[in-house]
């Protein structure tokens, strides 16, 4: 713990938060086109980086362990809590992204630890050399990704009897399961239409006033609703990270007196890379579709 008092440890940790918030506002400055887009290097190469600046402060105090651990842990909470209070991002959001920067934090950490006890410069420079580099051709590459997620339930009741509560249906009291929503996650709460046809508006509000406009532009009665996304909600925890596009629902009759109802929607990420954010991102609608659809499950088979 005396470690922690000594100026080159705390040193380590603040220059290594000011180094990448730095690297991200000039990358930010000079790929303005490209708001809203969060690349991968901004989630793996900063926070090797940082770690790997915090291992050249630490170099001769001799730590080793899990008490480099703790003070890579450290840094990549203050990197969280600068993201909170600079950047501007939501508590949810940090709350993703925290085990991707803090893994990569204490990576680099002992990368670093590695790389100044051989006390060769030539191959520190050129390691921290390709890091950069690949940082500089992430940010100036274009990245583009969307994904479609679907569920699918069994309601003991027939489709014309579901297609009443798919349309529009009232609000939901069922308690949340899921964790996020728990936490604080705004959940889907009731739907609403101008009208029950085609081109209508609908929309879908969520459990902090937060409103989805949507319009229907597919109206096939007890069969088929879809509805593009037209406008959503300017939420830090969404903006400029993922666009809802459209959502659909199905009804598929099983000529035993149920049915399948299908809860299809489509998106687009910002966020890299997508084989992490993309893991919450399902996991996160297909809960939004199964609160709505086990909402449906309820009222259709209310006799």
């Amino acid at each position: 713990m005396e470690n922690f008092f000594k100026p080159r440890l705390l040193l380590g940790i603040v220059l290594a938060n000011i180094i990448g918030l730095g690297i991200i506002y000039i990358n930010t400055y000079f790929n303005s086109q490209k708001d809203g887009i969060l690349i991968f290097s901004e989630f793996v190469i900063i926070p090797l980086l940082m770690g790997i600046i915090c291992a050249w402060f630490w170099k001769d105090l001799g730590l080793r362990g899990w008490p480099m651990t703790g003070y890579a842990v450290l840094a990549g909470l203050l990197a969280i809590l600068l993201s909170f209070f600079i950047l501007g991002e939501g508590v949810i959001c940090l709350l993703i992204v925290s085990p991707l920067i803090l893994g990569f934090v204490i990576t680099g950490v002992f990368i670093g630890r590695a790389m100044f006890k051989k006390k060769n410069q030539t191959v520190n420079v050129s390691f921290v050399g390709i890091l950069l580099i690949f940082f500089v051709v992430d940010s100036l590459s274009d990245h583009h990704y969307a994904n479609m997620v679907s569920d699918q339930i069994i309601i003991k009741a027939t489709p014309d009897e579901v297609w009443k509560h798919v349309v529009a249906f009232e609000k939901i009291k069922q308690d949340n399961n899921y964790w996020l929503f728990k936490f604080g996650m705004p959940s889907p709460m009731e739907t609403s239409v101008t009208a029950k046809k085609l081109g209508a508006g609908r929309k879908c509000i969520f459990s902090n006033g937060y409103v989805f406009d949507e319009k229907i532009v597919v109206f096939d009665v007890n069969r088929d609703l879809t509805f593009d996304i037209v406008k959503q909600p300017q939420d830090p925890e969404i903006m400029g990270h993922i666009d809802i596009d459209r959502g659909q629902f199905l009804l598929t009759d099983n000529s035993d007196g149920t049915t399948t109802l299908t809860g299809n929607s489509w998106y687009k990420l910002y966020v890299f890379p997508t084989w992490y954010y993309d893991l919450w991102a399902e996991s996160i609608t297909r809960n939004v579709h199964f609160r709505v659809m086990e909402h449906i499950k309820v009222l259709s088979e209310v006799k």
